[in-house]
């Protein structure tokens, strides 16, 4: 069960802004939303260094995945994420701001530099986003067998846009169906791992405290010492409390519309933008009662990423894919305190 601390994080009453404060001080109050950020496995692989009127933002390689990630870009699209929540924040606020990408080629790790500036730039987009800060979350249970409107498919790939990147959204059944095989071909490679079911089990585990996916460690701990043809998308994808996996049909019925995320490059300027492109995605989604949750799975195996790419029809190489519905009320990932991720 979640400790009060960690389920405070998403309760913060946007009311004790203090306008007149240091800028610091106000740079730590936007941050307490730029930590509700989704991110792979939940590992939550930022900290922030605030100095007067500048924030850093930086990767926290002591939190990589370096099996399932090991080049660091599904971590750079977390920090992309949070980055973007920073921005929604900020806007929010009335407090102007210039960003620097990748501002130091001695220290890779810093991913953003956010100066306060009254000459700084806020999108005036931005604000209406705000309340679905601490709205969203991240659903593994199957949605409603509900079709989305193509007025907010359309929103959800405006929203990529305007970040950068390029969405593309998938409905018809057949096609859905193709990708949910592709799904299950690229679990049964990386549960064929040892490596990979250590690592992703270490991020389960029932004891985890502020991080990972304690809620599934109970159920999936069976699982993932089972025999890997059983282990399929079903941790990552659905609850496992009935301790059964999901298959494709339960896939699709589950997941009435398929999003990819795509970028024309393949480094981590494009990372960035393809977590800062999810980030402001997923908020629109909200806002529209809708949630998500990821099939990252065919991107992360690299003999598949290919044959992704023709099935969502891009001219992009894929960064992320999701499966976007309306789901049930489920309750938010924990959250590390601040203080261990704030200096």
């Amino acid at each position: 069960m979640m400790h009060a601390a960690q389920l405070s994080a998403w309760k913060i009453d946007e009311r004790r802004f203090d306008r007149s404060a240091p800028l610091d001080q106000q740079l730590r109050f936007a941050l307490q939303y730029a930590v509700l950020a989704p991110s792979n496995h939940n590992t939550q692989p930022w900290r922030f260094i605030v100095d007067g009127d500048t924030v850093q933002v930086c990767a926290d390689r002591l939190r990589a995945l370096p099996v399932v990630d090991p080049f660091d870009r599904e971590m750079i699209i977390s920090c992309g994420a949070a980055l973007f929540n920073l921005r929604v924040a900020l806007c929010r606020l009335g407090v102007a701001y210039a960003i620097t990408l990748f501002p130091s080629d001695s220290d890779p790790d810093i991913v953003a530099l956010v100066r306060v500036s009254r000459d700084g730039h806020c999108d005036a987009r931005l604000p209406d986003l705000f309340v679905a800060l601490t709205a969203r979350v991240t659903t593994r249970a199957p949605f409603v067998d509900e079709p989305v409107s193509a007025e907010v498919q359309q929103k959800l790939i405006d929203a990529c846009d305007a970040e950068g990147a390029i969405a593309s959204c998938v409905e018809d059944r057949a096609e859905r169906q193709t990708i949910a095989q592709l799904i299950a071909e690229a679990d049964q490679d990386q549960f064929a791992d040892p490596r990979f079911r250590r690592e992703l089990a270490s991020w389960i585990h029932p004891q985890r405290r502020g991080d990972g996916m304690p809620a599934y460690g109970a159920a999936a701990r069976d699982l993932l010492d089972y025999a890997m043809p059983l282990v399929t998308s079903v941790v990552r994808v659905f609850d496992v409390g009935a301790g059964m996996p999901a298959s494709h049909h339960h896939l699709v019925e589950g997941s009435p519309l398929i999003v990819g995320i795509a970028t024309s490059r393949d480094d981590k300027e494009a990372w960035l933008a393809t977590g800062q492109a999810l980030e402001r995605m997923l908020l629109v989604a909200a806002a529209e009662g809708l949630t998500a949750s990821y099939l990252n799975q065919p991107v992360e195996v690299g003999a598949l990423r290919e044959r992704l790419k023709v099935l969502l029809r891009v001219d992009a190489i894929p960064q992320l894919l999701l499966r976007v519905g309306r789901g049930p009320q489920v309750g938010h990932a924990p959250r590390r305190p601040l203080s261990d991720v704030v200096f």
